[in-house]
């Protein structure tokens, strides 16, 4: 037994040393209106960060801080959460073009979307990637690639999943067949090994090929290995418009089969006729929640997708590969062909009838070296006019001389507004990294989505209160990413957070000037260093690759 004396010493330490949330403050951000994520109303408070935490929420005007910031009646709230990045690669080959995130307020993005950085075969990586050094990298597990990015240092924090389609092009090419016994245990082993390095789950891009391959039953013994560890499954649906409700009751079969939580991306009814769709899509969620299934969804902000103009034409003509196929198209007998199918079959994801059968509401955001930029920003009809040339024609050129990047007017607000108002629909960017000195174009989702959903949705369309979006933005998508130190106020949680006013913060890009950063963050804070600094941007590279489980 320890002497009486020597306990009294340790009882008298104890009682004269301060607690570690009452010491000095790093930083003290006076007079906010503190939104904290969960979609209460906001609260007048003081928040203190010490270290990479948020350690104090309350009257902190009697603390010491090596740093005070006056909110001057500003918001504070968490950092917003992007569920639909495409790739970090960026971030090793061009750092800046994460400004296009960042200057959103997004402190943590996930990527994948069937495709994935890993795993890797010297087919699917091809020569790797070049650093900004003129060296190069190359990897092949989620674990080599993450030592890069660590190595290199990233600005936000970086969440990735691992995708179905890029373990199945590892494992069996692109073709359009089931995989053989020795491959589908290849593929699991992959799956395995990308969520034992940190993937948080496994996502499925279900119109691209090879994705477009795959079975339901496929996909539920992929989802398994992931669930074994923890994870979800993400997927863009093999439809979005005819078959939507078909389309959502796969993923929840995959759920319940798999026993695995699952996300819908981009949450959508495409085509006019589909539009009244979404009712009952967003019921059938709900009603699998009701019956303990985790399914959520997500959308990003506006009424025209992005896509490659290539995805207008059935996935089975890409079983051969893009190389193999698209010379075809230069042949007018295969044009004919592919008219009429397009014309005449729904039983596939047909953008062309999504979009009215109407090629100008089909508008052109980016194209390849081989394509005149001047199309940039044109329909595909504006094209076919200024070459005095039949839209199917234009169409096919464009293809044919490709890649092209459209977007597709083929949702209506009524959608959006009855989307945002379910609480686990969260908002989504899907859009590369982009930077406006280096990049011709992009979709205006790459630069505003989540300034928009604050600018338009709750300030100009009033369909939600301020706290709503911002937990449509930081406590739900924590939730699904299972990142359970992010996305709230709290003593505890890691100092991702923001201060702006709700009145400034703005999207400006628009699809005929999409190159331009959102406005309006006056702070961001990254882990507790600040990447914005009184509307300053710093280069500090205070974010982490988040690892699953870890």
């Amino acid at each position: 037994m320890m002497p009486r004396r020597t306990l009294f010493a340790i009882g008298l330490a104890l009682a004269c040393s301060a607690p570690p949330s009452e010491g000095a403050l790093d930083v003290v951000i006076r007079n906010a209106r503190v939104i904290d994520g969960t979609g209460s109303p906001w609260y007048r408070a003081d928040v203190g960060i010490r270290g990479d935490e948020i350690v104090a929420i309350g009257d902190l005007s009697a603390r010491a801080a090596t740093r005070t910031i006056d909110a001057a009646d500003r918001v504070v709230t968490p950092g917003f959460i992007d569920l639909m990045g495409t790739s970090t690669r960026p971030l090793l080959t061009e750092p800046s073009a994460a400004w296009s995130r960042l200057a959103q307020g997004i402190t943590t993005m996930m990527v994948g979307e069937g495709s994935s950085e890993a795993p890797q075969s010297p087919a699917t990586l091809g020569d790797g990637a070049t650093l900004p050094d003129g060296s190069r990298a190359s990897w092949r597990t989620f674990g080599e690639y993450f030592a890069l990015l660590e190595k290199a240092g990233v600005p936000m924090n970086v969440v990735h999943n691992v995708g179905a389609a890029q373990v199945r092009e590892v494992a069996m090419g692109v073709e359009d067949r089931a995989p053989a016994p020795d491959e589908m245990t290849r593929m699991k082993a992959m799956v395995d090994s990308a969520m034992r390095d940190g993937a948080v789950g496994i996502s499925t891009a279900l119109i691209y090929p090879p994705g477009a391959y795959a079975t339901t039953e496929e996909l539920i013994e992929l989802s398994k290995v992931a669930a074994a560890r923890g994870g979800v499954y993400f997927s863009h649906m093999r439809n979005e418009s005819v078959d939507l409700l078909t389309s959502i009751r796969e993923v929840i079969r995959i759920a319940e089969e798999a026993k695995i939580p699952a996300h819908v991306y981009h949450l959508k009814a495409a085509g006019q006729e589909n539009w009244p769709l979404i009712p009952q899509a967003i019921q059938l969620i709900a009603d699998a929640r009701a019956r303990g299934l985790d399914v959520t969804a997500d959308i990003y902000p506006y009424i025209r997708n992005g896509i490659g103009l290539g995805s207008f034409l059935h996935p089975r003509h890409y079983a051969k590969g893009d190389s193999a196929f698209v010379p075809t198209l230069a042949d007018p007998a295969v044009r004919r062909a592919l008219r009429q199918e397009v014309e005449t079959t729904r039983d596939w994801e047909n953008w062309y009838r999504h979009v009215g059968m109407n090629w100008d509401n089909v508008l052109i955001t980016g194209a390849g070296p081989k394509v005149d930029q001047s199309y940039v920003g044109l329909s595909v009809r504006g094209v076919a006019k200024a070459r005095g040339i039949d839209e199917w024609d234009a169409f096919f050129d464009l293809v044919l001389n490709g890649p092209v990047d459209v977007a597709p007017q083929s949702m209506n607000e009524e959608q959006k507004h009855q989307a945002l108002r379910a609480p686990f629909v969260a908002n989504e960017v899907d859009s590369p990294l982009a930077d406006p000195a280096t990049t011709k174009s992009a979709h205006p989702r790459a630069f505003g989505a989540f300034p928009r959903l604050i600018a338009k949705y709750v300030r100009e369309d009033k369909v939600l209160p301020l706290e709503q979006a911002v937990q449509r933005m930081t406590a739900l998508p924590a939730n699904i990413l299972r990142l359970r130190d992010r996305g709230r106020l709290a003593p505890g949680m890691k100092a991702d957070l923001l201060v702006f006013h709700p009145d400034s913060i703005q999207d400006r890009a628009t699809f005929e000037k999409p190159l331009q950063y959102a406005t309006g963050i006056d702070y961001m804070f990254v882990n507790g260093t600040a990447l914005i600094d009184n509307g300053t941007r710093t280069t500090a590279r205070a974010g982490r690759v988040l690892r699953h489980g870890r």
